[in-house]
């Protein structure tokens, strides 16, 4: 991980304020289930508001918008996520920028308004209700760093933005200079302070629940502790994005006040030993620390996302990447965090770098019969998640593996009040039965006979007999038992 001093100098700051944020009561999301969309690729509701759209260029408006989002509730609901982030939905600079449209909300002109590509406040406010009335938790995503190239502010309010004169002078090149060229906020200017905490204000009035933090890596550390003592204050869950974090900076940022950010380094292990062909050695790495996060119930935990390559594009053949998906999200929803699952992850939508792999986003009557199994799969293990205490919301405890299987068998305890689960990742590419010792593990479990996997419509069985566990385990994928 690079830029350490960097994180030591954020965090000291963020330590003068970490007093008072401690003793307020703590967000929790441990137990939910997430699903980014990002609405402008989602779901066309109102074609009234398609102006300039394009759909065969990927740079381009493609219609999806908040009336389409509130319609395809129901879908996010039956796939079983408890909550919805959304990209931004501000109010974008009008012109393009290197040939591309601000559709996915990142180049702000207006932080208090809905960009009219995505409707109206009305139309957030309806799909704000509808979800909630769902019973589900919205987390809007909040840029804090920049506003858009051609945004007006850029030229009526120069003082607001750190000059080429700033960022030739500075040490802290990551804070201080353009984030892609994008026009950067100086947060310790009191205007730019007050607008940015007076923006987290008005979106939690209108009912958000949660702020995902955009690019915190390139924010003032005294305004981020200003902002996390104010959402701590409200009782609004927050998540950062530092990429490419490891374990030790996402407990870095649990300490200083945020209450959980993306764990990359879990994304890029899982990347190479479940959808790769490496062992899951560097999966069992990332899971062994485990210990150094303050709340490792809150850490988000994902396979892709709008940043990365798509998880199935990891594999030169769909079939290969539906399968290694499938797997991928039935292990994510066997681990302890808050799983984050990108919108047709569900149904292993492939796709590039950006732009491609933000495609549009295609429902039940598009699937093919592969693309359903898919979604069939990531259904059945996010309810059997939901179904289970100890998968929701339980302890998490790696069993020792002999070395000649260790880099094809992942094994893994969830614990929560009696009950016991067991989570296996097999990356063998035949199904096998493996035979353990009980005392080679730790555990001394009473005798089991064979017993199904949780997730429904999987060939994979336990069982526990003369002091040993037995496993059948169908190849390249993971599987959850109850076994206490």
């Amino acid at each position: 991980m690079r830029h350490y001093a960097l994180l030591g100098a954020l965090l000291t700051s963020l330590a003068g304020g970490s007093g008072a944020q401690t003793a307020l009561p703590i967000p929790h999301f441990e137990g939910q289930v997430i699903y980014q969309v990002m609405p402008d690729r989602f779901f066309d509701g109102n074609p009234a508001n398609n102006q300039g759209v394009n759909r065969s260029d990927p740079r381009a408006w493609h219609g999806g918008d908040l009336p389409g989002l509130t319609q395809k509730l129901a879908y996010i609901q039956r796939l079983g996520a408890t909550s919805v982030w959304l990209t931004p939905v501000y109010q974008q600079q009008a012109a393009n920028s290197f040939g591309t449209a601000g559709y996915h909300g990142y180049w702000p002109a207006d932080f208090r308004n809905v960009d009219p590509h995505f409707g109206t406040l009305a139309d957030f406010g309806t799909f704000v209700k509808a979800a909630q009335g769902a019973g589900m938790r919205v987390v809007l995503d909040q840029v804090i760093n920049h506003y858009g190239y051609e945004a007006a502010a850029v030229r009526l309010r120069k003082d607001w933005f750190n000059t080429q004169a700033t960022c030739d002078a500075t040490q802290n090149k990551d804070v201080d200079c353009p984030l892609s060229g994008l026009p950067d906020l100086r947060q310790s200017n009191p205007q730019v302070r007050d607008l940015l905490l007076g923006n987290a204000d008005f979106w939690r009035e209108q009912g958000v629940n949660a702020f995902r933090y955009d690019a915190i890596r390139h924010v003032e550390g005294p305004f981020l502790r200003d902002l996390l003592a104010a959402d701590r204050q409200a009782g609004t869950w927050t998540l950062g994005e530092w990429f490419g974090a490891d374990t030790g900076t996402v407990a870095d940022w649990q300490k200083a006040g945020f209450d959980s950010l993306f764990l990359f380094s879990l994304q890029d292990a899982m990347k190479a030993s479940v959808m790769g062909e490496s062992s899951l050695e560097a999966v069992r790495s990332v899971l062994a620390r485990q210990g150094e996060l303050p709340r490792p119930g809150e850490v988000a935990l994902f396979l892709d996302n709008h940043d990365v390559p798509r998880f199935a594009q990891g594999s030169l053949f769909e079939d290969i990447g539906q399968e290694r998906t499938r797997y991928g999200l039935r292990a994510l929803m066997t681990l302890r965090g808050v799983p984050v699952i990108w919108q047709g992850t569900e149904i292993a939508m492939r796709g590039g770098n950006d732009p491609d792999n933000r495609r549009d986003m295609r429902f039940e009557d598009q699937w093919t019969p592969d693309e359903r199994a898919v979604f069939d799969a990531t259904q059945a293990a996010i309810a059997a998640r939901k179904a289970s205490p100890a998968l929701s919301n339980g302890s998490q405890t790696l069993l020792p593996t002999p070395d000649r299987i260790s880099g094809q068998l992942l094994l893994f305890t969830r614990e929560l009040n009696g009950q016991t689960v067991l989570a296996a990742w097999h990356s063998g590419n035949t199904r096998r039965t493996y035979s353990l010792k009980l005392g080679s593990l730790g555990v001394k479990w009473a005798a089991l006979a064979a017993t199904p996997s949780l997730y429904a419509g999987q060939d994979a069985r336990v069982s526990v007999s003369g002091g040993y566990l037995h496993l059948s385990l169908p190849a390249r994928d993971a599987a959850a038992f109850r076994v206490q």
